[in-house]
């Protein structure tokens, strides 16, 4: 088979990424202009598309994703700018992490309310269960603007697939812009349950560290001790959500 020329696959790669965009505008997981989702693009140019600056997600389009380059310096003429920030924290994970191809950041308020608390994401519910021992914790630093801080939120994240940035908000990695979508979509959503069930006041209910492991590995593809294996879970999902994209935003591809 004919490997995609590189044309092709930007193209593809551009119109996944504004996919997730508008996904993450539908479900309110944004936060006006600020915040990004990254995807590497292929080459040994080290080259990757970011949101312009200033465009609400919603506005997003795959073509008007900017492309830049690991110091963060547009690629090509593009009239928008870059938010630094962005380029802080997406430019190390990418650079650090080969299977990292897409970085996603939000700053949701569910999110950020268990960023805020001591104990992190606890193991309450199936959904959370998915990040149970793999789930990376940054110390806040400030506003992501000093370039010092890249190594150490390489070395926080280590190589799990998602990461609570204390004080801030909440960050996922995925071979594609779909995985890291989902990834989020169940973190955010792991971080509702948290807050729902810590506001009825009752005493919380944790599974045995067993169970919780179990869990983690039957989520991750990664158990096969179970009599019966769901493989198909995420790319079904994932073709349900394009569905949405067509009916809600079908110029996301423009």
């Amino acid at each position: 088979m004919t490997a995609p020329t590189p044309h092709v696959e930007e193209l593809r790669l551009r119109r996944e990424l504004a996919a997730v965009y508008r996904l993450v505008a539908h479900f309110r997981m944004t936060d006006l202009i600020f915040t990004h989702i990254s995807v590497r693009l292929p080459g040994p140019e080290h080259h990757f598309l970011i949101n312009p600056y200033g465009l609400l997600f919603e506005e997003i389009t795959a073509s008007n994703l900017v492309r830049i380059d690991l110091t963060g310096n547009p690629v090509g003429e593009t009239p928008h700018p870059v938010n630094p920030a962005g380029f802080v924290i997406h430019s190390a994970i990418h650079s650090a992490r080969p299977d990292a191809h897409c970085v996603l950041h939000t700053h949701t308020r569910a999110g950020c309310a268990v960023a805020a608390q001591e104990e992190g994401l606890l193991p309450l519910n199936q959904i959370s269960m998915e990040f149970y021992g793999r789930l990376g914790y940054h110390a806040y630093e400030g506003v992501a603007l000093n370039l010092a801080e890249q190594r150490r939120l390489v070395s926080d994240l280590g190589d799990h697939p998602a990461m609570i940035l204390r004080n801030h908000g909440l960050l996922t990695v995925g071979e594609t812009p779909a995985r890291a979508f989902l990834r989020m979509y169940y973190l955010d959503k792991a971080c509702e349950i948290q807050t729902t069930a810590a506001a009825g006041g009752a005493k919380l209910v944790l599974p045995d560290p067993e169970v919780r492991e179990l869990t983690a590995r039957q989520l991750a593809g990664e158990d096969h001790g179970s009599d019966l294996q769901d493989d198909k879970a995420y790319d079904l999902a994932w073709s349900a959500l394009l569905r949405l994209v067509e009916r809600i935003a079908p110029d996301y591809k423009d």
